[in-house]
């Protein structure tokens, strides 16, 4: 037997049925909820309780990040908008319109990601707009993680529908 299709019987590489893309789906979404605006979520509670030292570091590491995604906005905001939107448009297409099911996979992933990246250029406008600190920012970023978990169940309830229903239309030995 060739081991080439040894290894695509023991492993389906289609991306709904693939334990690989499930897991990286979690994962994204584990990741994408403890990092609020490129800062960790337990540093936020760490402030939250114990104030002083630990505020300011959260303040501090707040500006930086934010001052770096207002600097990319500023310098490629057009580009990174223009081609994320030509590469989920095409995703869709190729993915919704022509059945190529890694691009539907790759755009479940992506679209909502994009959803998250503009409301948080929103949330960094905000925070630097009323030059929030203490309980003030505390609440925007915890609000802000709250939406991102919102979008994330959507997100993986709507990809779970979508994969099962890829799944049992094909069959389980892909026929």
């Amino acid at each position: 037997m060739d081991w080439y299709l040894t290894v695509f019987e023991l492993i389906d590489m289609r991306s709904f049925s693939n334990l690989w893309y499930w897991i990286g789906l979690a994962v994204m979404w584990s990741t994408v909820s403890h990092w609020v605006l490129g800062v960790p979520f337990d540093m936020v509670q760490r402030a939250k309780r114990q104030g002083g030292e630990a505020a300011a570091d959260l303040e501090a590491m707040v500006r930086i990040c934010l001052n770096r995604m207002q600097y990319i906005e500023r310098v490629a905001g057009l580009w990174v908008l223009g081609f994320g939107s030509a590469l989920l448009t095409m995703l869709f297409a190729l993915g919704f319109f022509y059945g190529v099911e890694i691009a539907q996979a790759i755009f479940l992933l992506g679209f909502p990601l994009a959803i998250v990246s503009l409301m948080s250029l929103g949330a960094a406008r905000r925070i630097q707009r009323d030059q929030a600190a203490g309980e003030t920012l505390y609440r925007i970023i915890t609000r802000h993680r709250f939406w991102i978990q919102v979008v994330g169940m959507i997100s993986i309830f709507i990809t779970a529908l979508w994969g099962m229903m890829q799944n049992m239309a094909i069959g389980p030995l892909g026929g």
